[in-house]
Protein backbone atom coordinates (compact mmCIF):
# COMPACT_ATOMS: atom_id res chain seq x y z
CA UNK A 1 0.00 0.00 0.00
CA UNK A 2 1.17 3.78 -1.12
CA UNK A 3 0.94 6.81 0.95
CA UNK A 4 -1.63 9.37 0.10
CA UNK A 5 1.31 11.52 -0.31
CA UNK A 6 2.61 9.12 -3.04
CA UNK A 7 -0.67 9.47 -4.86
CA UNK A 8 -0.64 13.23 -4.50
CA UNK A 9 2.96 12.71 -6.71
CA UNK A 10 1.71 10.63 -9.16
CA UNK A 11 -0.93 13.18 -9.77
CA UNK A 12 1.39 15.86 -10.53
CA UNK A 13 3.32 13.93 -12.93
CA UNK A 14 0.64 12.62 -15.23
CA UNK A 15 -0.88 16.05 -15.45
CA UNK A 16 -1.53 17.03 -19.04
CA UNK A 17 -0.57 13.74 -20.69
CA UNK A 18 -2.84 11.49 -22.51
CA UNK A 19 -6.03 10.06 -20.55
CA UNK A 20 -4.84 6.26 -20.43
CA UNK A 21 -1.97 7.59 -17.94
CA UNK A 22 -4.38 7.35 -15.23
CA UNK A 23 -4.37 3.74 -14.70
CA UNK A 24 -1.08 4.08 -13.21
CA UNK A 25 -3.02 5.07 -10.01
CA UNK A 26 -4.57 1.42 -9.54
CA UNK A 27 -4.07 0.47 -6.36
CA UNK A 28 -4.64 1.51 -2.97
CA UNK A 29 -3.57 4.42 -0.69
CA UNK A 30 -3.14 4.71 2.95
CA UNK A 31 -5.02 8.36 3.95
CA UNK A 32 -4.39 7.70 7.97
CA UNK A 33 -8.29 7.51 8.57
CA UNK A 34 -9.33 4.90 5.64
CA UNK A 35 -8.09 3.76 2.77
CA UNK A 36 -8.70 5.11 -0.15
CA UNK A 37 -8.77 1.87 -3.73
CA UNK A 38 -8.70 2.73 -7.04
CA UNK A 39 -10.38 -0.55 -8.77
CA UNK A 40 -10.87 0.37 -11.74
CA UNK A 41 -9.57 3.34 -14.39
CA UNK A 42 -12.29 3.75 -17.01
CA UNK A 43 -10.74 3.96 -20.38
CA UNK A 44 -11.67 7.52 -21.67
CA UNK A 45 -13.43 10.72 -19.87
CA UNK A 46 -16.89 9.85 -21.89
CA UNK A 47 -16.53 6.13 -20.71
CA UNK A 48 -18.06 4.25 -17.79
CA UNK A 49 -16.39 6.03 -14.75
CA UNK A 50 -13.98 4.72 -12.50
CA UNK A 51 -14.42 2.38 -9.87
CA UNK A 52 -13.41 3.72 -6.30
CA UNK A 53 -13.71 2.62 -2.82
CA UNK A 54 -13.34 3.74 0.91
CA UNK A 55 -11.60 0.89 3.46
CA UNK A 56 -12.30 1.69 7.14
CA UNK A 57 -11.56 -0.29 9.87
CA UNK A 58 -14.78 -1.74 11.41
CA UNK A 59 -14.21 -0.61 15.49
CA UNK A 60 -12.30 3.14 13.89
CA UNK A 61 -15.97 3.99 13.03
CA UNK A 62 -17.01 3.92 16.25
CA UNK A 63 -20.39 2.75 15.44
CA UNK A 64 -21.87 0.13 18.43
CA UNK A 65 -21.80 -3.23 17.71
CA UNK A 66 -25.45 -4.04 18.43
CA UNK A 67 -26.31 -2.36 15.41
CA UNK A 68 -24.37 -4.82 13.01
CA UNK A 69 -24.67 -8.07 15.11
CA UNK A 70 -27.86 -9.26 13.55
CA UNK A 71 -28.45 -9.42 9.71
CA UNK A 72 -31.57 -7.49 9.73
CA UNK A 73 -30.02 -4.55 11.30
CA UNK A 74 -26.65 -4.92 9.62
CA UNK A 75 -28.52 -4.45 6.56
CA UNK A 76 -30.19 -1.34 7.65
CA UNK A 77 -27.74 0.04 9.42
CA UNK A 78 -25.91 -0.29 6.13
CA UNK A 79 -28.41 1.62 4.26
CA UNK A 80 -28.74 3.91 6.65
CA UNK A 81 -25.41 4.98 6.24
CA UNK A 82 -25.60 4.39 2.12
CA UNK A 83 -28.11 7.18 2.36
CA UNK A 84 -26.08 9.72 4.28
CA UNK A 85 -23.09 8.97 2.55
CA UNK A 86 -25.06 9.52 -1.01
CA UNK A 87 -26.38 12.88 0.63
CA UNK A 88 -23.09 14.69 1.01
CA UNK A 89 -21.54 13.03 -2.29
CA UNK A 90 -24.56 14.87 -3.99
CA UNK A 91 -23.06 18.21 -2.54
CA UNK A 92 -19.57 17.60 -5.02
CA UNK A 93 -20.92 16.12 -7.69
CA UNK A 94 -19.62 17.68 -10.88
CA UNK A 95 -17.99 20.55 -8.63
CA UNK A 96 -14.96 19.32 -10.36
CA UNK A 97 -14.69 20.27 -14.12
CA UNK A 98 -13.57 18.90 -17.39
CA UNK A 99 -14.93 16.63 -20.80
CA UNK A 100 -17.54 14.08 -20.59
CA UNK A 101 -18.02 12.48 -17.12
CA UNK A 102 -15.43 14.46 -15.63
CA UNK A 103 -16.05 15.54 -12.28
CA UNK A 104 -18.88 13.10 -11.34
CA UNK A 105 -19.26 11.43 -8.40
CA UNK A 106 -21.91 9.21 -7.63
CA UNK A 107 -23.01 6.15 -5.70
CA UNK A 108 -26.64 4.12 -5.17
CA UNK A 109 -29.39 6.39 -4.64
CA UNK A 110 -31.93 3.86 -2.18
CA UNK A 111 -35.60 4.38 -3.11
CA UNK A 112 -38.21 3.78 0.03
CA UNK A 113 -36.91 -0.44 0.25
CA UNK A 114 -34.04 -1.46 2.77
CA UNK A 115 -32.29 -3.44 0.18
CA UNK A 116 -28.70 -5.61 0.70
CA UNK A 117 -26.44 -3.82 -1.69
CA UNK A 118 -22.81 -3.76 -3.05
CA UNK A 119 -22.40 0.29 -2.35
CA UNK A 120 -21.88 -0.46 1.37
CA UNK A 121 -20.98 -3.63 2.96
CA UNK A 122 -20.03 -3.78 6.48
CA UNK A 123 -17.38 -6.76 7.16
CA UNK A 124 -16.53 -8.47 10.45
CA UNK A 125 -13.23 -6.23 10.34
CA UNK A 126 -14.16 -3.33 8.37
CA UNK A 127 -16.74 -0.79 6.63
CA UNK A 128 -16.38 -0.87 3.02
CA UNK A 129 -18.33 2.27 0.45
CA UNK A 130 -18.14 1.77 -3.28
CA UNK A 131 -18.63 4.37 -5.82
CA UNK A 132 -17.84 5.81 -9.21
CA UNK A 133 -15.78 8.87 -10.53
CA UNK A 134 -15.29 10.42 -13.39
CA UNK A 135 -11.66 11.39 -13.79
CA UNK A 136 -11.18 14.58 -15.11
CA UNK A 137 -9.76 15.47 -18.10
CA UNK A 138 -9.59 18.57 -20.91
CA UNK A 139 -10.86 16.71 -23.62
CA UNK A 140 -8.70 13.24 -23.60
CA UNK A 141 -5.75 15.03 -21.58
CA UNK A 142 -5.57 14.54 -17.69
CA UNK A 143 -6.64 17.23 -15.82
CA UNK A 144 -5.18 16.25 -12.18
CA UNK A 145 -5.91 19.48 -10.26
CA UNK A 146 -9.37 18.44 -10.46
CA UNK A 147 -9.04 14.88 -9.24
CA UNK A 148 -7.15 15.85 -6.84
CA UNK A 149 -9.78 18.24 -5.21
CA UNK A 150 -12.33 15.21 -5.51
CA UNK A 151 -9.58 12.79 -3.36
CA UNK A 152 -8.22 15.23 -1.19
CA UNK A 153 -10.71 17.82 -0.67
CA UNK A 154 -14.12 15.93 -1.31
CA UNK A 155 -14.16 12.59 0.03
CA UNK A 156 -12.68 13.13 2.90
CA UNK A 157 -15.17 15.65 4.11
CA UNK A 158 -17.53 13.03 2.98
CA UNK A 159 -16.48 9.80 4.17
CA UNK A 160 -16.04 11.95 7.82
CA UNK A 161 -19.77 13.02 7.88
CA UNK A 162 -20.52 9.51 6.82
CA UNK A 163 -19.47 7.24 8.50
CA UNK A 164 -17.76 8.32 12.06
CA UNK A 165 -20.71 7.42 14.62
CA UNK A 166 -19.12 10.75 16.48
CA UNK A 167 -20.73 12.74 13.68
CA UNK A 168 -23.64 11.14 13.19
CA UNK A 169 -26.43 11.83 14.70
CA UNK A 170 -26.89 9.22 17.16
CA UNK A 171 -30.59 9.27 17.82
CA UNK A 172 -31.09 8.81 13.68
CA UNK A 173 -29.18 5.64 13.93
CA UNK A 174 -31.03 4.18 17.18
CA UNK A 175 -34.35 4.96 15.48
CA UNK A 176 -32.90 2.77 12.03
CA UNK A 177 -31.86 0.02 14.64
CA UNK A 178 -35.11 -0.07 16.61
CA UNK A 179 -36.88 -0.16 13.14
CA UNK A 180 -35.42 -3.20 12.03
CA UNK A 181 -35.82 -4.87 15.38
CA UNK A 182 -39.84 -4.33 15.38
CA UNK A 183 -39.86 -5.30 11.90
CA UNK A 184 -38.32 -8.39 12.10
CA UNK A 185 -40.44 -9.10 15.40
CA UNK A 186 -43.17 -9.00 13.11
CA UNK A 187 -42.01 -11.06 10.38
CA UNK A 188 -41.53 -13.60 13.09
CA UNK A 189 -44.97 -12.83 14.48
CA UNK A 190 -46.68 -13.21 11.54
CA UNK A 191 -45.38 -16.80 11.12
CA UNK A 192 -46.15 -17.71 14.42
CA UNK A 193 -49.76 -16.44 14.42
CA UNK A 194 -50.31 -18.29 10.94
CA UNK A 195 -50.61 -14.80 8.68
CA UNK A 196 -49.94 -14.44 6.04
CA UNK A 197 -49.44 -10.46 5.98
CA UNK A 198 -49.84 -7.36 8.74
CA UNK A 199 -51.04 -3.45 7.96
CA UNK A 200 -51.08 -1.33 10.63
CA UNK A 201 -53.20 0.86 11.77
CA UNK A 202 -52.37 4.43 10.48
CA UNK A 203 -50.46 2.88 7.54
CA UNK A 204 -50.41 5.50 3.85
CA UNK A 205 -50.83 3.04 1.39
CA UNK A 206 -51.29 5.35 -1.53
CA UNK A 207 -47.90 6.68 -3.42
CA UNK A 208 -47.67 9.74 -4.74
CA UNK A 209 -47.40 9.30 -8.45
CA UNK A 210 -47.35 6.29 -10.79
CA UNK A 211 -43.77 6.85 -10.91
CA UNK A 212 -42.86 8.02 -7.86
CA UNK A 213 -42.74 5.48 -4.63
CA UNK A 214 -43.15 8.08 -1.86
CA UNK A 215 -46.12 8.34 0.11
CA UNK A 216 -48.94 10.22 -0.67
CA UNK A 217 -49.90 13.23 1.12
CA UNK A 218 -52.68 14.14 3.22
CA UNK A 219 -54.72 10.98 1.78
CA UNK A 220 -56.82 8.71 4.42
CA UNK A 221 -54.66 6.48 6.85
CA UNK A 222 -55.29 2.70 6.95
CA UNK A 223 -57.65 1.37 9.83
CA UNK A 224 -57.73 -2.12 10.58
CA UNK A 225 -61.42 -3.75 10.60
CA UNK A 226 -62.44 -4.53 13.92
CA UNK A 227 -62.62 -8.24 13.44
CA UNK A 228 -59.38 -8.81 11.68
CA UNK A 229 -57.40 -5.86 14.46
CA UNK A 230 -54.97 -8.13 16.26
CA UNK A 231 -52.32 -6.00 18.55
CA UNK A 232 -48.81 -6.77 18.88
CA UNK A 233 -46.43 -5.90 21.39
CA UNK A 234 -43.09 -4.85 19.75
CA UNK A 235 -39.71 -4.38 21.57
CA UNK A 236 -39.46 -0.63 20.84
CA UNK A 237 -42.44 0.86 19.67
CA UNK A 238 -45.03 -0.93 22.11
CA UNK A 239 -48.18 -2.63 21.24
CA UNK A 240 -49.05 -1.96 17.41
CA UNK A 241 -52.53 -2.57 16.40
CA UNK A 242 -53.65 -3.37 12.57
CA UNK A 243 -55.22 -6.26 10.51
CA UNK A 244 -53.73 -9.26 10.40
CA UNK A 245 -54.29 -11.29 6.99
CA UNK A 246 -54.94 -14.94 8.03
CA UNK A 247 -53.42 -17.86 6.06
CA UNK A 248 -55.85 -19.15 3.36
CA UNK A 249 -57.52 -17.58 0.52
CA UNK A 250 -58.24 -13.62 1.18
CA UNK A 251 -60.35 -11.59 -1.49
CA UNK A 252 -59.95 -8.26 -1.65
CA UNK A 253 -63.06 -6.58 -3.57
CA UNK A 254 -64.51 -3.04 -4.15
CA UNK A 255 -66.04 -0.53 -6.34
CA UNK A 256 -63.11 1.19 -8.96
CA UNK A 257 -60.70 3.53 -7.59
CA UNK A 258 -61.38 2.11 -3.70
CA UNK A 259 -58.27 0.92 -2.52
CA UNK A 260 -57.85 -2.02 -3.87
CA UNK A 261 -54.74 -2.51 -6.15
CA UNK A 262 -53.53 0.04 -3.53
CA UNK A 263 -53.55 -2.92 -0.36
CA UNK A 264 -52.29 -5.32 -2.96
CA UNK A 265 -49.38 -3.16 -3.93
CA UNK A 266 -48.69 -2.13 -0.59
CA UNK A 267 -48.79 -6.05 0.42
CA UNK A 268 -46.65 -7.40 -2.62
CA UNK A 269 -44.01 -4.80 -1.35
CA UNK A 270 -44.58 -5.96 2.01
CA UNK A 271 -41.89 -8.52 1.51
CA UNK A 272 -39.47 -5.59 1.93
CA UNK A 273 -38.89 -3.47 4.83
CA UNK A 274 -39.39 0.14 4.13
CA UNK A 275 -37.74 3.29 5.77
CA UNK A 276 -38.73 5.33 8.32
CA UNK A 277 -41.40 7.75 7.16
CA UNK A 278 -42.21 5.31 4.09
CA UNK A 279 -45.83 4.99 5.56
CA UNK A 280 -45.77 1.53 4.95
CA UNK A 281 -42.68 1.35 7.09
CA UNK A 282 -45.37 -1.69 9.30
CA UNK A 283 -46.69 -3.21 6.47
CA UNK A 284 -45.36 -6.76 6.34
CA UNK A 285 -45.76 -9.66 4.22
CA UNK A 286 -44.64 -13.19 3.98
CA UNK A 287 -41.10 -12.70 2.52
CA UNK A 288 -41.45 -15.43 -0.21
CA UNK A 289 -44.63 -13.97 -1.62
CA UNK A 290 -44.83 -13.78 -5.59
CA UNK A 291 -46.63 -11.72 -7.57
CA UNK A 292 -48.71 -13.46 -10.63
CA UNK A 293 -49.92 -12.48 -14.15
CA UNK A 294 -50.64 -12.99 -17.28
CA UNK A 295 -47.63 -12.38 -19.34
CA UNK A 296 -48.12 -12.67 -23.27
CA UNK A 297 -45.49 -13.48 -25.40
CA UNK A 298 -43.13 -15.13 -22.37
CA UNK A 299 -40.92 -18.06 -22.95
CA UNK A 300 -42.11 -21.27 -21.15
CA UNK A 301 -39.44 -24.12 -20.91
CA UNK A 302 -40.09 -27.64 -19.80
CA UNK A 303 -42.55 -26.56 -17.23
CA UNK A 304 -45.08 -29.05 -15.76
CA UNK A 305 -48.60 -27.34 -16.23
CA UNK A 306 -50.85 -30.28 -16.13
CA UNK A 307 -52.54 -28.58 -12.82
CA UNK A 308 -54.02 -26.32 -14.88
CA UNK A 309 -53.53 -27.34 -18.87
CA UNK A 310 -54.23 -31.24 -19.99
CA UNK A 311 -55.92 -32.64 -23.29
CA UNK A 312 -54.58 -29.82 -25.84
CA UNK A 313 -56.42 -30.08 -28.81
CA UNK A 314 -53.09 -30.66 -30.61
CA UNK A 315 -52.06 -33.53 -28.25
CA UNK A 316 -49.20 -31.64 -27.33
CA UNK A 317 -47.91 -32.63 -23.47
CA UNK A 318 -48.44 -30.38 -20.75
CA UNK A 319 -46.12 -32.49 -18.19
CA UNK A 320 -43.03 -30.67 -19.53
CA UNK A 321 -44.37 -27.84 -21.73
CA UNK A 322 -42.34 -25.51 -23.67
CA UNK A 323 -43.26 -22.98 -26.01
CA UNK A 324 -41.73 -20.01 -27.06
CA UNK A 325 -44.49 -17.76 -27.30
CA UNK A 326 -46.65 -18.28 -24.22
CA UNK A 327 -50.86 -17.20 -24.21
CA UNK A 328 -52.11 -15.40 -21.38
CA UNK A 329 -53.32 -18.71 -19.38
CA UNK A 330 -50.31 -20.76 -20.33
CA UNK A 331 -47.72 -18.30 -19.00
CA UNK A 332 -49.84 -17.69 -15.72
CA UNK A 333 -50.24 -21.58 -15.21
CA UNK A 334 -46.25 -21.37 -15.77
CA UNK A 335 -46.11 -18.23 -13.53
CA UNK A 336 -47.90 -20.63 -10.54
CA UNK A 337 -45.56 -24.10 -10.94
CA UNK A 338 -42.65 -22.03 -11.21
CA UNK A 339 -43.22 -20.27 -8.08
CA UNK A 340 -44.27 -23.43 -6.25
CA UNK A 341 -40.73 -24.16 -7.45
CA UNK A 342 -38.81 -21.20 -6.16
CA UNK A 343 -40.79 -22.02 -2.40
CA UNK A 344 -43.35 -19.17 -2.20
CA UNK A 345 -45.47 -19.64 0.30
CA UNK A 346 -47.76 -17.08 -1.11
CA UNK A 347 -49.49 -15.47 -4.12
CA UNK A 348 -50.93 -12.03 -4.83
CA UNK A 349 -53.10 -11.79 -8.45
CA UNK A 350 -54.64 -8.99 -9.11
CA UNK A 351 -57.87 -10.04 -11.30
CA UNK A 352 -57.07 -6.81 -13.90
CA UNK A 353 -53.84 -8.09 -14.95
CA UNK A 354 -55.07 -12.05 -15.21
CA UNK A 355 -56.17 -14.34 -18.00
CA UNK A 356 -59.95 -14.09 -17.53
CA UNK A 357 -60.05 -17.68 -19.23
CA UNK A 358 -57.65 -18.67 -16.46
CA UNK A 359 -58.94 -17.45 -13.63
CA UNK A 360 -62.85 -18.88 -13.76
CA UNK A 361 -65.32 -20.05 -16.04
CA UNK A 362 -68.82 -18.96 -15.28
CA UNK A 363 -71.64 -21.26 -15.88
CA UNK A 364 -73.60 -20.33 -18.58
CA UNK A 365 -70.05 -20.95 -20.65
CA UNK A 366 -69.63 -24.16 -18.87
CA UNK A 367 -73.23 -24.87 -20.21
CA UNK A 368 -72.18 -23.69 -23.82
CA UNK A 369 -68.38 -25.42 -23.49
CA UNK A 370 -68.42 -28.40 -21.91
CA UNK A 371 -65.79 -29.53 -19.27
CA UNK A 372 -64.47 -32.33 -21.92
CA UNK A 373 -63.88 -29.49 -24.53
CA UNK A 374 -62.04 -27.24 -22.27
CA UNK A 375 -58.35 -27.88 -21.61
CA UNK A 376 -57.94 -25.16 -19.17
CA UNK A 377 -58.82 -26.45 -15.21
CA UNK A 378 -59.39 -22.32 -14.08
CA UNK A 379 -57.95 -21.13 -11.11
CA UNK A 380 -60.95 -20.83 -8.57
CA UNK A 381 -60.89 -24.40 -9.22
CA UNK A 382 -57.03 -25.21 -7.76
CA UNK A 383 -56.63 -22.39 -5.24
CA UNK A 384 -58.11 -24.62 -2.41
CA UNK A 385 -56.08 -27.16 -2.85
CA UNK A 386 -52.95 -24.97 -3.27
CA UNK A 387 -53.54 -23.90 0.49
CA UNK A 388 -54.63 -27.20 2.07
CA UNK A 389 -52.29 -29.44 0.02
CA UNK A 390 -49.62 -26.92 -0.96
CA UNK A 391 -49.36 -24.54 2.08
CA UNK A 392 -49.74 -21.88 -0.21
CA UNK A 393 -51.88 -18.89 0.21
CA UNK A 394 -53.51 -16.69 -1.96
CA UNK A 395 -54.30 -13.03 -2.00
CA UNK A 396 -56.79 -12.12 -4.92
CA UNK A 397 -58.25 -8.52 -5.67
CA UNK A 398 -61.38 -9.27 -8.32
CA UNK A 399 -63.52 -6.69 -9.18
CA UNK A 400 -65.80 -8.67 -12.08
CA UNK A 401 -66.65 -11.87 -10.85
CA UNK A 402 -68.83 -13.19 -7.37
CA UNK A 403 -67.36 -17.02 -8.45
CA UNK A 404 -64.28 -15.69 -6.24
CA UNK A 405 -66.45 -15.50 -2.97
CA UNK A 406 -67.02 -19.60 -3.10
CA UNK A 407 -63.77 -19.99 -2.43
CA UNK A 408 -62.77 -17.60 -0.04
CA UNK A 409 -61.75 -17.69 3.66
CA UNK A 410 -61.39 -14.25 4.53
CA UNK A 411 -63.49 -10.80 1.92
CA UNK A 412 -62.06 -7.50 2.51
CA UNK A 413 -64.22 -4.88 1.24
CA UNK A 414 -62.06 -1.86 0.25
CA UNK A 415 -64.30 1.41 0.76
CA UNK A 416 -63.21 5.07 0.17
CA UNK A 417 -59.48 3.41 0.61
CA UNK A 418 -60.82 1.86 4.26
CA UNK A 419 -60.97 -1.94 4.46
CA UNK A 420 -64.88 -3.89 5.57
CA UNK A 421 -64.39 -7.06 6.92
CA UNK A 422 -67.80 -8.90 4.67
CA UNK A 423 -66.70 -12.71 5.44
CA UNK A 424 -70.04 -13.29 7.31
CA UNK A 425 -71.97 -11.21 5.53
CA UNK A 426 -70.71 -13.26 2.10
CA UNK A 427 -71.30 -16.63 3.31
CA UNK A 428 -74.94 -15.86 4.22
CA UNK A 429 -75.73 -15.32 0.57
CA UNK A 430 -73.58 -17.60 -0.94
CA UNK A 431 -76.24 -20.29 -1.56
CA UNK A 432 -78.68 -17.86 -3.54
CA UNK A 433 -75.87 -17.80 -5.95
CA UNK A 434 -74.46 -21.44 -6.56
CA UNK A 435 -71.99 -22.59 -8.37
CA UNK A 436 -72.23 -25.29 -11.28
CA UNK A 437 -70.76 -28.47 -9.91
CA UNK A 438 -67.29 -29.06 -10.81
CA UNK A 439 -64.90 -32.40 -11.05
CA UNK A 440 -61.71 -30.81 -11.80
CA UNK A 441 -58.85 -33.53 -12.01
CA UNK A 442 -57.19 -35.07 -9.27
CA UNK A 443 -54.20 -32.26 -7.33
CA UNK A 444 -51.12 -33.91 -7.42
CA UNK A 445 -47.55 -31.57 -6.84
CA UNK A 446 -45.42 -31.72 -9.76
CA UNK A 447 -41.70 -32.35 -9.79
CA UNK A 448 -38.98 -29.92 -10.47
CA UNK A 449 -36.85 -31.73 -12.58
CA UNK A 450 -35.58 -28.60 -15.14
CA UNK A 451 -32.33 -27.59 -15.71
CA UNK A 452 -31.26 -24.34 -16.66
CA UNK A 453 -30.37 -23.76 -20.19
CA UNK A 454 -27.04 -23.59 -21.00
CA UNK A 455 -25.28 -21.95 -24.54
CA UNK A 456 -23.16 -24.58 -26.25
CA UNK A 457 -19.61 -23.74 -25.48
CA UNK A 458 -18.26 -21.78 -28.47
CA UNK A 459 -14.58 -23.57 -29.75
CA UNK A 460 -13.35 -19.69 -28.71
CA UNK A 461 -14.61 -20.12 -25.29
CA UNK A 462 -13.73 -23.15 -24.83
CA UNK A 463 -10.13 -22.12 -25.41
CA UNK A 464 -10.94 -19.28 -22.36
CA UNK A 465 -10.24 -16.06 -24.92
CA UNK A 466 -10.41 -12.98 -23.02
CA UNK A 467 -12.28 -11.40 -25.50
CA UNK A 468 -15.00 -14.26 -25.72
CA UNK A 469 -16.55 -13.26 -21.96
CA UNK A 470 -20.86 -13.10 -22.12
CA UNK A 471 -21.53 -10.16 -21.86
CA UNK A 472 -24.65 -8.21 -20.12
CA UNK A 473 -26.28 -4.61 -20.38
CA UNK A 474 -28.49 -3.72 -17.86
CA UNK A 475 -31.74 -1.91 -19.36
CA UNK A 476 -33.17 -0.56 -16.04
CA UNK A 477 -35.75 -2.55 -14.09
CA UNK A 478 -36.73 -4.13 -17.21
CA UNK A 479 -34.57 -6.60 -18.35
CA UNK A 480 -31.04 -7.10 -19.27
CA UNK A 481 -29.14 -8.79 -22.19
CA UNK A 482 -26.79 -11.35 -21.30
CA UNK A 483 -24.80 -12.37 -24.61
CA UNK A 484 -27.37 -11.60 -27.54
CA UNK A 485 -30.27 -12.12 -25.63
CA UNK A 486 -32.28 -9.62 -23.85
CA UNK A 487 -33.97 -11.36 -20.81
CA UNK A 488 -37.53 -9.68 -19.91
CA UNK A 489 -38.00 -9.02 -16.53
CA UNK A 490 -40.93 -5.90 -17.05
CA UNK A 491 -43.45 -8.09 -15.74
CA UNK A 492 -41.52 -9.16 -12.61
CA UNK A 493 -43.19 -6.76 -10.65
CA UNK A 494 -41.78 -6.87 -7.49
CA UNK A 495 -38.25 -5.90 -8.48
CA UNK A 496 -37.82 -2.78 -7.13
CA UNK A 497 -34.59 -1.21 -7.91
CA UNK A 498 -32.09 -1.02 -10.89
CA UNK A 499 -29.62 -2.74 -8.95
CA UNK A 500 -31.21 -5.76 -8.45
CA UNK A 501 -31.76 -6.46 -12.31
CA UNK A 502 -27.73 -5.58 -12.68
CA UNK A 503 -27.61 -8.12 -9.60
CA UNK A 504 -29.66 -10.95 -11.50
CA UNK A 505 -27.81 -10.32 -14.66
CA UNK A 506 -24.34 -11.33 -12.72
CA UNK A 507 -26.25 -14.36 -11.23
CA UNK A 508 -27.00 -15.68 -14.57
CA UNK A 509 -23.93 -14.81 -16.33
CA UNK A 510 -22.33 -16.64 -13.10
CA UNK A 511 -24.28 -19.73 -13.40
CA UNK A 512 -23.75 -20.20 -17.06
CA UNK A 513 -19.86 -20.01 -17.04
CA UNK A 514 -19.88 -21.96 -13.86
CA UNK A 515 -22.29 -24.94 -14.17
CA UNK A 516 -23.22 -26.59 -10.54
CA UNK A 517 -25.92 -28.55 -9.85
CA UNK A 518 -27.78 -30.64 -12.51
CA UNK A 519 -31.68 -28.90 -11.62
CA UNK A 520 -32.59 -25.35 -11.74
CA UNK A 521 -33.62 -26.02 -7.82
CA UNK A 522 -30.33 -27.05 -7.20
CA UNK A 523 -28.24 -24.17 -9.14
CA UNK A 524 -30.37 -21.59 -7.63
CA UNK A 525 -29.57 -23.54 -4.53
CA UNK A 526 -26.17 -23.19 -4.81
CA UNK A 527 -26.14 -19.45 -5.94
CA UNK A 528 -28.15 -19.08 -2.18
CA UNK A 529 -25.39 -20.52 -0.62
CA UNK A 530 -22.84 -18.52 -1.96
CA UNK A 531 -24.72 -15.65 -1.95
CA UNK A 532 -25.34 -16.36 1.93
CA UNK A 533 -21.38 -17.34 2.79
CA UNK A 534 -19.58 -14.50 0.04
CA UNK A 535 -22.38 -11.46 0.00
CA UNK A 536 -22.71 -10.70 -3.39
CA UNK A 537 -18.70 -9.74 -3.84
CA UNK A 538 -18.45 -13.56 -5.74
CA UNK A 539 -20.10 -11.63 -8.51
CA UNK A 540 -17.39 -9.20 -8.86
CA UNK A 541 -15.58 -9.66 -12.11
CA UNK A 542 -12.49 -8.81 -11.04
CA UNK A 543 -12.93 -5.04 -9.96
CA UNK A 544 -14.97 -3.74 -7.17
CA UNK A 545 -18.76 -2.93 -8.16
CA UNK A 546 -21.05 0.11 -6.16
CA UNK A 547 -24.31 -1.34 -8.37
CA UNK A 548 -25.73 -4.64 -6.97
CA UNK A 549 -28.76 -4.83 -4.86
CA UNK A 550 -30.12 -8.21 -3.71
CA UNK A 551 -32.94 -10.27 -5.12
CA UNK A 552 -35.02 -12.54 -3.22
CA UNK A 553 -35.04 -15.94 -4.40
CA UNK A 554 -37.78 -15.76 -6.11
CA UNK A 555 -36.92 -13.17 -8.35
CA UNK A 556 -33.78 -15.63 -9.25
CA UNK A 557 -36.11 -18.19 -10.10
CA UNK A 558 -38.51 -15.18 -12.16
CA UNK A 559 -35.05 -13.87 -14.47
CA UNK A 560 -33.70 -17.72 -14.84
CA UNK A 561 -37.10 -18.82 -16.10
CA UNK A 562 -37.22 -16.09 -18.30
CA UNK A 563 -34.06 -16.68 -20.13
CA UNK A 564 -34.50 -18.88 -23.37
CA UNK A 565 -31.11 -20.26 -23.74
CA UNK A 566 -29.48 -21.98 -26.84
CA UNK A 567 -32.15 -21.36 -29.29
Amino acid sequence: MQSSTELRSMLSSIHRKSYPAYKSLRGSYDFREYTLSIDHVQGDPFASPSNVSVHIPLLKTGIPKEYYQAAHTKTALEDALLRQFESEIQKYNFRAKGSGKSGLISVSRPDQEILKRTALSLTSRELIARFEVGFPANGRTINAPELEKILFDFLPVCVRRSFYYKNLDAAVYREVFELAEDQQFIRNEIKRLNLAAFVADGSVLPRESGVSSRPLRDCVPFVSPESLRITLDLPYKGKLSGMGIPKGITLIVGGGYHGKSTLLNALERGVYSHIKGDGREYVISDESGLKLRAEDGRSIRNVNISLFINDLPNKKGTHSFSTPDASGSTSQAAGIVEGMESGSRLFFIDEDTSATNFMVRDTFMQEVIHRDKEPITPFLERARDLYEKADISTILVAGSSGAFFHIADTVIQMDCYRPIDITDNVKGMLDKYPLTATHAPAFTLPDFQRSLPLPRPSSKRMGHREDDRIKTKVRGRDGFQIGKETVDLRFVEQIVDTEQTAALAALLKYAIEHPAGKTLRETVAHLQSLLDSKGMEFLFDGCERCGFALPRIQEIFCCFNRYRGER
